[in-house]
């Protein structure tokens, strides 16, 4: 169990009704309330300490706080009194301390996301791009366009989005071909990077100078030949070529096409159970009842 810190309470005041705002979540913890926490780090301290007193006797299993950017001087009051940090965004710091042995609290987010997108026309033109700088000091190859999910970005936007964005190509989204899932990438976080299949909307290229020093129409047998082109992107090209995937598609009562993306067989998209995507801006009744 957490051993609780002995510091006084604020000068005059006593124990009862000092407790800080909070509400209980579902798996028997303490959820501060980040927009009523005291400026003064006295104050907090005493009001913390009473809380987690409390909240102990109770049987509560654990704590959240929440410290926005602007009262991080409470930040070292709870620390020194059993909170460690958990995880931090632009304008707060996430801490979490646990108050009954065994507790268990769910990690911060473990994964980033990627997409890469293979754009090929029906002449078998594939569209590459040759970065500047290469990864782990290898020098860099020619790859296929794409790049990182932006917060609330679904895949099939993502990938048409960094495909127009390193070569001016617009593309469609056609499918999911296959992904890669890599431990160890960057700050201690895993990676999954997803391999799509696009159909090209237009053929002019304009390069992303800034982050590209080539990008042409490659005849796809050409780059599966070659010997500088790693065995990875001809693997995960293959994939896109010779699969079906799955497809962008949506199942209905499972919230709305604005939070969610399904990726199934196109076989199984049959107009009921699973539907076509309908687009982020669409409204599914069966998916808000």
């Amino acid at each position: 169990m957490t051993q609780l810190s002995s510091k006084q309470l604020p000068a005059g005041g006593s124990a009862r009704g000092l407790t800080l705002e909070a509400k209980a979540n579902p798996f028997g913890g303490m959820v501060i309330v980040p927009g009523e926490l005291p400026t003064d780090a006295a104050e907090f301290a005493g009001r913390l300490e009473e809380s987690l007193r409390q909240w102990t006797a109770e049987g509560k299993r654990a704590s959240w706080l929440e410290v926005p950017i602007g009262k991080s001087q409470l930040i070292p009051e709870a620390v020194n009194q059993g909170f460690i940090f958990h995880h931090s965004s632009e304008d707060y710091l996430m801490l979490t301390i646990i108050l009954q042995e065994g507790a268990w609290l769910p990690h911060f987010a473990t994964h980033y996301i990627g997409i890469g997108g293979v754009v090929l026309t029906p002449q078998r033109e594939l569209l590459v791009v040759r970065e500047i700088y290469g990864v782990a000091g290898r020098p860099p190859t020619l790859k296929l366009p794409g790049g990182a999910l932006h917060p609330d970005e679904n895949l099939a936007e993502a990938v048409e989005r960094e495909v127009l964005e390193e070569t001016g190509v617009q593309a469609e989204f056609e499918a999911i071909a296959c992904f890669r899932h890599w431990h160890g990438y960057r700050y201690g976080k895993s990676d999954i990077y997803f391999v799509s299949r696009l159909r090209p909307l237009s053929r002019e290229i304009t390069m992303q100078a800034d982050e590209i020093q080539e990008c042409l129409w490659l005849p796809v047998d050409e780059f599966l030949a070659r010997d500088d082109i790693s065995n990875f992107n001809k693997q995960i090209v293959r994939a896109a070529l010779e699969s079906e995937g799955v497809v962008q598609s949506f199942i209905p009562g499972f919230g709305g096409p604005d939070t969610r993306e399904y990726f199934m067989p196109a076989h199984l998209v049959d107009g009921e159970g699973v539907i076509a995507y309908p687009g982020r801006d669409a409204v599914i009744e069966e998916s808000v009842r």
